[in-house]
């Protein structure tokens, strides 16, 4: 990490969690089993240490918000709109952004507990499948590419705006948008915008999602500790897989272990790899706010832009 943190202030994890004064995790080790992610290692002390301390900073950045918003509108003589707080997340496949923001989803909503707070993935974005193959973009499958940028910053523009919208949603199990099937996002006070995209710009175009964001972070490991992530979580995907002949990974049981193993190393280092070098690596010093994770999960440092 060099000059490119240039313009970020490094925090060690026992710094970070020394910002918070202790309180209550805000949630039971039962809820937080229930909304991790396969194979993320993240436990109630975690919450504490790094998750509580990020609660504070989201209520100075949201206060923030709402008094801009308050002066830009006597600036302009105009009624005041109140506005939803957009957070971004963005990383590498496998690297933990969905325990993230599903934590975040939960913990926002007990801090602030009048308060609506909705979560989106990107992949609702995707083209569906028939489009892919049809554009032959199917083995690129997450690059900037094969996403509707313009469905997606126009579903942001509408939720900026106080509106609400109907986005499509993308299924992990058939590895497709699912036909006819909507998510309603109806004015929510936080949205949580999750996704390895989500501070790229569309192509050949000016607008980046990130000018949509309150606040914008980036989830950070070395790209080794990911892959070994990314192989462990395809194994347990595999299990899941086993009984449920609809499943997409359920075609990789018929294989030997070893044999879906090498296949699934030969998807990270052709297709998830070369992804993260180019195009979602690049985009991580637009965030405000950097979480570094080392190789068990535990989040060890974070950077934030001075």
């Amino acid at each position: 990490m060099a000059n490119e943190f240039i313009n970020f202030d490094k925090i060690s994890r026992k710094s970070w969690q020394e910002l918070h004064q202790k309180t209550k995790p805000l949630l039971t080790e039962k809820e937080l089993e229930s909304i991790k992610s396969l194979n993320d290692n993240i436990n109630i002390q975690d919450v504490v240490d790094v998750y509580l301390p990020l609660i504070s900073l989201i209520q100075i950045y949201k206060k923030n918000q709402e008094n801009l918003s308050f002066s830009k509108s006597i600036f302009l003589k105009k009624d005041v709109t109140i506005r939803p707080f957009i957070i971004g997340i963005s990383g590498s496949v496998a690297v933990g952004k969905s325990t993230t923001s599903r934590l975040l989803q939960l913990l926002l909503s007990r801090t602030f507990k009048n308060s609506k707070v909705e979560m989106v993935t990107t992949d609702g974005f995707l083209y569906p499948n028939e489009i892919l193959i049809e554009r032959t973009l199917l083995d690129k499958k997450g690059f900037p590419e094969s996403y509707d940028m313009e469905l997606l910053l126009n579903f942001l523009d509408s939720i900026k705006n106080g509106d609400s919208a109907e986005i499509p949603v993308y299924s992990h199990e058939i590895y497709d948008i699912i036909p006819d099937h909507r998510q309603v996002i109806q004015s929510p006070d936080f949205l949580i915008l999750e996704g390895i995209n989500v501070f790229q710009n569309q192509q050949n175009n000016r607008l980046y999602m990130s000018d949509y964001f309150d606040l914008s972070i980036y989830i950070d490991a070395d790209n080794k500790h990911i892959e070994s992530w990314y192989l462990e979580r395809f194994e347990s995907l595999l299990e899941l897989a086993k009984s449920d002949p609809n499943n997409y990974y359920n075609r990789f049981t018929k294989m030997s272990r070893e044999e879906a193993l090498l296949f699934a190393k030969n998807i990270w280092e052709t297709i998830n790899l070369v992804n993260l070098e180019k195009y979602i690596e690049p985009t991580r010093n637009r965030a405000e706010l950097i979480l570094h994770k080392s190789k068990n999960h535990k989040i060890d440092e974070i950077y934030l832009k001075k």
